[in-house]
């Protein structure tokens, strides 16, 4: 059975991607946290944003994290870019209980801006255009402009943000495959193992595949979930 996860991270291929101080969230969080764990940070085997101009790119869980590790270690200053618009305080109406009410939240790692900082980090319907850079390729900062609903270009808001570390929290793409591609998995269309909720079973007669390397990326929860059930799928073939 496969559980790899859905590891691939969405990039943002702007001009001025290349080069040194733009990170993916997770790259950032886990050398954070295996420093931290070996060392207290004392071997320095991590990227620090101590000092730092930081802009956070994407919200979720993961983008609070990169906000609340960025405060922990003393960042200059601290943006969160949202390309999403600003959403309600209460449920809009094609928002209906029972699902998920898309309502204005405030995690911790907004709370421990905005007690710091004095305001909330997060700028809504925004999206980049460009990273600077000087000629040494030293990261300056982000050319941005403001989107509509739709997420088109509003003409005339482009805007320069000083940044010298911008990390990348878009989400993730679906599972890596160093796996499924030697193994000549059917694919679904978003890159995900393809097997059928409740089976497990995915194009090769003898590989099952479970959690989010198979739905795209959820909650722990949901792939606890789906291991048991596919357990019980995999004891059924055998037995069968």
């Amino acid at each position: 059975m496969l559980a790899t996860g859905a590891t691939t991270p969405r990039d943002l291929q702007i001009p001025g991607r290349e080069g040194d101080g733009v990170h993916f969230a997770m790259e950032y969080l886990l050398k954070n946290t295996k420093s931290l764990l070996d060392s207290n940070l004392e071997d320095r085997n991590y990227i620090s944003a101590k000092d730092r101009k930081v802009i956070v790119i994407g919200g979720g869980d993961t983008g609070t994290d990169c906000i609340g590790t960025s405060l922990r270690h003393g960042c200059k200053s601290l943006v969160n870019f949202e390309i999403m618009s600003k959403p309600p305080e209460d449920r809009a109406d094609n928002n209906p209980w029972p699902t998920w009410p898309a309502i204005f939240r405030v995690d911790y790692g907004h709370e421990e801006a905005t007690a710091r900082d004095g305001q909330d980090p997060r700028v809504y319907s925004i999206s980049g255009k460009e990273f600077i850079r000087d000629e040494s390729g030293k990261l300056l900062g982000i050319n941005t402009i403001e989107v509509d609903a739709e997420f088109q270009a509003i003409e005339g808001t482009e805007k320069f943000w000083d940044a010298d570390l911008i990390l990348l929290s878009m989400g993730f793409l679906g599972p890596e495959h160093y796996i499924s591609e030697p193994l000549d998995l059917e694919l679904d269309k978003r890159s995900n193992y393809k097997a059928d909720y409740g089976k497990f079973l995915t194009s090769h007669e003898k590989v099952f595949a479970a959690g989010d390397c198979r739905r795209g990326q959820s909650l722990v929860v949901r792939a606890i979930d789906e291991g048991r059930l596919a357990a019980t799928a995999i004891d059924t073939y055998l037995e069968s």
